[in-house]
């Protein structure tokens, strides 16, 4: 039986002695990211668009899709892909309210307000049943997250969609190499985008991407952030006529949004690389971190993977923010972020929730972004669909439901169950000595 002298908060030895860098450390960059980037730097083509084609079509092959459209973040692309949808002043759109604010923030920017939805307590993903009765007459689209690489209910999201001809994004900078009943997930809705910044399961910098099958929002997408390739004369590119949509045409040179959505090619060239090599690597991610959840689960009863069922047609991609569902009445109602300090302490990367529920904001209720002395969110006639403490409340228990796990990026068993062993050794005693809760 393990002894409070046993656990390293108190003093015991940590499980975990030495942090192995390379266990975790990500993007893995080799020689050949290294080469493509400085081939990139040597020549000064860093905001040329020749490398960044190749990559936008590598990309949408890859995912099965027939257009991408490369970003400087993945604010930016979704910021596109809402313009493309048609969001507006005085528009609303559907978004979880378990994410990350890039997913749904830029709304305001056009003037129009956010509709948060609750998510399902399983899959942490929207919940296709807190959809439909928060569909208006002005509302223009749904923000689909699939959170932490897990995806999203697409047929019951699409099917409510469908019915009420409003279009669907994803925000897929979670869930990249993810598979919904065999498809990519990002290629399952109208439009998708989605960051690749260096913290992502696939990172190749401060970066994004746009993928969709229509040729209206793409070239839309192209038109509100990618001025010089509009058809228009640009120092650093040839002429470049990809807009071909009569109501574009007269804006040529200049972009729509005001703003430089293009990809800087030190990022392409990374993407490139890594694209290669990406779906092998994810695929050691998912059996190392299948291995962990297949342990934690087989000894400690309160502990459920956050992850898709085996043979499902679904998977977790790269894994992104890997975490286990946590039941605090099965260690005698103690707080997630207790039980999560008591396991770092042995070494162990592990905190309480993810994101802080975005419907409790001020800036989604009280924000005057464009100094007009009334909150934005209500500025251009908005319906108002502010919503405060316990309108979405799977979203507000999470930080006590959930635990963030290591993300293992390669597959030693050994390894793996030295951090198996430090999880059990806290549960096991939590378990059995329940006065934890309070002490």
């Amino acid at each position: 039986m393990v002894k409070k002298s046993d656990l390293a908060f108190y003093g015991g030895p940590k499980s975990i002695p030495v942090y192995d860098d390379s266990m975790f450390h990500w993007p893995i960059v080799t020689h050949e990211d290294l080469s493509a980037v400085n081939d990139v730097i040597r020549a000064g083509t860093m905001s040329g668009t020749t490398l960044t084609k190749q990559f936008e079509k590598e990309f949408a092959d890859w995912n099965g899709c027939k257009y991408a459209l490369g970003a400087c973040n993945g604010t930016a692309a979704i910021t596109a892909a809402l313009w493309a949808c048609g969001v507006g002043a005085g528009d609303e759109v559907i978004c979880p309210s378990m994410t990350y604010w890039a997913s749904c923030a830029c709304v305001l920017n056009l003037g129009g307000t956010v509709n948060f939805a609750d998510i399902d307590p399983v899959s942490l993903c929207l919940d296709p049943k807190d959809i439909e009765h928060r569909i208006g007459p002005r509302t223009k689209a749904i923000i689909v997250v699939h959170y932490c690489g897990h995806p999203a209910d697409m047929d019951a999201i699409m099917a409510v969609a469908k019915r009420h001809n409003v279009k669907v994004i994803e925000d897929n900078s979670h869930a990249v190499g993810s598979l919904y009943k065999g498809r990519k997930c990002g290629t399952l809705g109208d439009i998708a985008g989605m960051s690749m910044m260096a913290g992502k399961a696939f990172a190749i910098g401060e970066a994004g991407m746009m993928l969709t099958n229509d040729r209206e929002l793409y070239e839309r997408c192209i038109a509100y952030g990618h001025y010089e390739r509009t058809g228009a004369p640009s120092r650093f590119n040839p002429v470049d006529r990809q807009i071909t949509m009569p109501d574009l045409l007269p804006y040529i040179g200049l972009p729509l949004g005001g703003v430089k959505h293009r990809m800087n090619q030190t990022c392409a060239a990374m993407g490139r690389v890594q694209l290669e090599y990406f779906q092998e690597r994810i695929n050691e991610i998912d059996q190392a971190m299948n291995y962990f959840m297949d342990r934690i689960e087989n000894r400690i009863d309160g502990l459920i993977g956050h992850r898709t069922p085996r043979n499902s047609g679904l998977s977790m991609g790269g894994w992104y923010v890997p975490a286990c569902h946590y039941n605090p009445e099965k260690f005698g109602g103690l707080p997630a972020e207790r039980f999560s300090e008591l396991v770092r302490a042995e070494g162990i990367h592990c905190v309480n929730g993810v994101n802080s529920p975005l419907h409790l904001f001020n800036f989604f209720h009280t924000a005057d972004i464009f100094h007009q002395g009334r909150p934005t969110a209500l500025a251009f006639g908005q319906r108002d669909v502010r919503q405060g403490k316990g309108a979405c409340p799977v979203s507000e228990s999470l930080s006590n439901r959930l635990v963030q796990v290591p993300w293992f990026k390669h597959f030693r068993p050994d390894e793996i169950d030295q951090y198996v062993d430090g999880v059990c050794k806290v549960a096991e005693y939590v378990s059995n000595h329940l006065i934890l809760c309070t002490a």
